[in-house]
Formats: structure tokens, sequence, C-alpha cells
């Protein structure tokens, strides 16, 4: 077998953006790091994403991953909302990309169906699982937990993808 891959996972969020890395063997998954890009409420929007663009790109250079995984974002009622939270993953999509990483998405769903079994899974319940499937992880956020499972959820379908663009 090759060496491991590492895999970054992506929460975005303006306020909090997660972040959380896992080292992929076959199907043993390994905790690496993980943690959260903070941005200050009074900032103005353009300070935010720089914030999250500068934390993001501090993590994919000190960390180098191989693949990235960002989870998609949902439609609320708050269009406003909305775009900001969009606006955040784009850079959560752009800094991975161009490090020439492959970025995957998942929707929230999936992700907590691969971790919790149920497509709606409470914020606890993920936590949890991310302790029983990473028992060395020990993130201090709810976001730097989504994050991981985003990682765990790409290390599952990661090979699915691969097939899929290989016959493609």
């Amino acid at each position: 077998m090759g060496r491991p891959i590492r895999i970054l996972g992506i929460d975005p969020g303006l306020r909090r953006t997660g972040w959380g890395l896992i080292e992929c063997e076959g199907n043993r998954l390994v905790f690496v790091a993980c943690g959260s890009v903070d941005t200050h409420e009074r900032d103005t929007l353009g300070m935010r994403l720089v914030a999250i663009h500068d934390g993001l790109s501090r993590i994919v250079e000190e960390f180098r991953p191989d693949e990235a995984a960002v989870e998609a974002t949902f439609v609320n009622k708050d269009a406003a909302a909305t775009l900001k939270l969009g606006q955040a993953r784009g850079i959560a999509m752009l800094i991975p990309a161009r490090a020439g990483l492959a970025v995957s998405e998942y929707a929230p769903n999936l992700v907590k169906k691969t971790i919790v079994g149920t497509g709606h899974g409470e914020k606890a319940q993920i936590r949890t699982m991310i302790g029983v499937l990473l028992p060395k992880a020990d993130p201090r956020s709810d976001d730097a937990a989504d994050a991981l499972a985003i990682a765990v959820c790409h290390a599952h379908h990661r090979t699915s993808l691969l097939l899929k663009a290989a016959l493609g």
C-alpha cells in the first residue's frame, strides 16, 4: 500500500469556519488535527472573508493535505444569510483548489447519514460518533467536529468518486 491520504474537511461559516484533518489508509482513519478559523462580528464582510482565507491558507500550507471536502450550502429562509454563507464557502473551496487539491462537496444530510446513520442527526450525536471513529480527536467546537465529520464522509465516499472519474 502507498502512503496514507491526508483529507481536509471544511465546515464553512462566516462566524466560524471549522476544519478537520484526518489520514486515511484503506479503511483505517487517523485523527491529525482540527480547529476553527474565527472572525470578528464587528469586522466588515470583506475583512471576515480575508480572515477565513488567511486562516485556511495557513492550514493548507502547514498540513499539506492531499484532498479536501467541503459541506454544501443549504438554502434557508434568510436569503442574506445564505448569500454570506455562500461567500465563506467560496473561500473554503478556493483555498484548497488553488493549492492543487481536488475539492469534493457533500450535502449536510449525507454527512450526517455517513457519520450517525441518519440524515437528521443532532450535533451531539455527530460529536459522539467522531469520538468513536477518531478516538484521539477532541474538537473544541461543533464546527471543528462537523469538519472532521465531513473529512470522514469523504474518506468513505472517495473510492466511489475515483471510480466514477476513471469510468467517466
